[in-house]
């Protein structure tokens, strides 16, 4: 899928979202940027949108409400048209010791990062197949790609994103032919705030590129996905090798 003149649905823009909303708005698309409560990143990443020539729409969701998706889709195809692309990025990553746990901590790993993906794709499915085909890209992560954990303290968060996996896999069988679905599966791409220079090379160490990747390469993989053809329930890892080790 050529993504100019479609209509792209980002959730999580920020950061590494604002990367991928504005690649997306240099190859031609318009962007819906939806926020639970980082209003003003989102407004900044509509404006860049607009600096590129393309319209932009800023709309608050909270995935964690069972209706949000429907008024979220509804509102976006209104005022945009489509959604022809979907990119759920949102996520919730902290880390919290087993004995720690509870349900509040599984829900919100489990609405964020799989819950709201999962009721997005139900949503934009009728209007994707209405224009002739559509294309989901979620976010998994590098860790349960590689196929085990390796940490202690991320129980939620990485059956969140196995989760996620799985619906990618389940969804691209049920969507085809018209709609196409994968995953993006980031590993060191930015330097978390708050890491020290001991930790950083801890994590240079294990990747074999030696670097950390930097949030262009997920948006080139994003922009992979979106215009490929022939690929789809796959999960693609974008952590210069670090699943090597």
């Amino acid at each position: 899928m050529d993504p100019a003149g479609k209509v792209a649905l980002l959730t999580g823009a920020a950061r590494i979202g604002r990367t991928v909303a504005t690649a997306l708005a240099g190859r031609g698309a318009d962007v819906a940027i939806a926020w639970r409560a980082s209003r003003d990143a989102a407004e900044e990443v509509a404006s860049e949108v607009r600096a590129l020539g393309r319209r932009a729409k800023t709309v608050q969701a909270d995935m964690s409400d069972p209706q949000a998706a429907q008024r979220l889709v509804d509102e976006v195809g209104r005022d945009l048209g489509g959604p022809d692309i979907l990119v759920p990025m949102a996520s919730h990553y902290q880390k919290v010791p087993f004995d720690a746990l509870d349900d509040t901590a599984w829900r919100k790993n489990v609405d964020a990062d799989l819950q709201g993906t999962y009721r997005l794709a139900l949503r934009c499915a009728a209007p994707m197949r209405a224009r002739g085909g559509g294309r989901i890209v979620a976010f998994a992560d590098w860790l349960p790609s590689s196929g085990r954990p390796r940490y202690k303290g991320f129980l939620p968060y990485y059956v969140a994103k196995a989760g996620v996996i799985g619906l990618v896999e389940a969804l691209a069988l049920e969507l085809a032919p018209a709609i196409l679905v994968n995953a993006v599966a980031p590993g060191p791409i930015l330097r978390p705030e708050g890491f020290s220079d001991a930790e950083d090379r801890e994590v240079l160490k294990a990747t074999p590129l030696g670097r950390w990747g930097g949030a262009d390469e997920v948006a080139r993989a994003v922009l992979f996905l979106i215009e490929t053809e022939f690929v789809t329930g796959e999960t693609l890892r974008v952590d210069g090798g670090r699943h090597l080790n």
